[in-house]
């Protein structure tokens, strides 16, 4: 599972010493804006996340500030702070950046040795299953998370560092329209097709192939969001 998209209870603030309190609490509300759980333009009530983690406002002004500079929420003086969503020509831009760090991402992993290689198509595919049986269940919330363990397992296995935290960066701000395009039965089962291409060209070690893949199932994603727009 991302590290990134976790959730946070008051026991386990009580028994981790080695993080800051900020960071924890900026994880937990990462991982409610990531699962659907705050919605953009909704505001992040500090007092309602204090008391139900159990600690007092000054982390949570912390963890709140640190997600405004990653551009997730924004202050809006005397107002508070919200849920941010991206207008329509970064949403473009991320993805186009995006697909560039996914094709590369795909470059990567089809370039290792072959017992790595298998092990990850392995992943892929156990995936694949899930991500099927939400669809078939019609569960976008589980299907999405799926979608993100997919391609964060590909990102992982790549081995690179910057391209990690990058792809982190622009996922998480692209979540809610990721979702809305997701939420629609067309776009869940076309991801699933191209996933499962994905996993075989990958199996193969058909570099040029996984590459170009990864890269076109950004491309297309982005497309069926927006038609979902028009």
């Amino acid at each position: 599972m991302m590290p990134w998209l976790s959730a946070t209870t008051p026991d386990h603030l009580s028994t981790v010493r080695d993080i800051p309190l900020a960071k924890l609490v900026r994880d937990d509300m990462l991982a409610m804006i990531l699962r659907g759980e705050l919605q953009p333009g909704q505001r992040i009530n500090e007092p309602d996340v204090a008391g139900r983690l159990g600690i007092s406002r000054v982390p949570v002004r912390e963890a709140l500030r640190e997600l405004e500079s990653t551009g997730l929420v924004v202050a809006r003086k005397h107002a508070g702070v919200f849920v941010r969503e991206p207008d329509a020509e970064e949403v473009r831009e991320l993805y186009e950046m995006r697909g560039l760090l996914d094709g590369y991402a795909g470059r990567r992993v089809a370039r290792l040795e072959t017992a790595a290689r298998v092990a990850l198509a392995d992943v892929l595919d156990a995936s694949i299953v899930v991500m099927t049986e939400a669809f078939a269940a019609h569960d976008v919330q589980r299907y999405y998370r799926e979608n993100l363990h997919f391609h964060w397992a590909i990102v992982e296995a790549a081995g690179n560092h910057a391209l990690a935290a990058a792809y982190q960066g622009i996922v998480q701000k692209l979540h809610l329209s990721r979702l809305k395009n997701l939420s629609q039965d067309t776009g869940m089962r076309a991801s699933i097709v191209d996933h499962t291409r994905i996993a075989r060209a990958l199996r193969k070690g058909d570099v040029a192939r996984c590459e170009d893949l990864m890269a076109r199932h950004v491309g297309d994603a982005y497309d069926r969001l927006q038609r979902t727009r028009n």
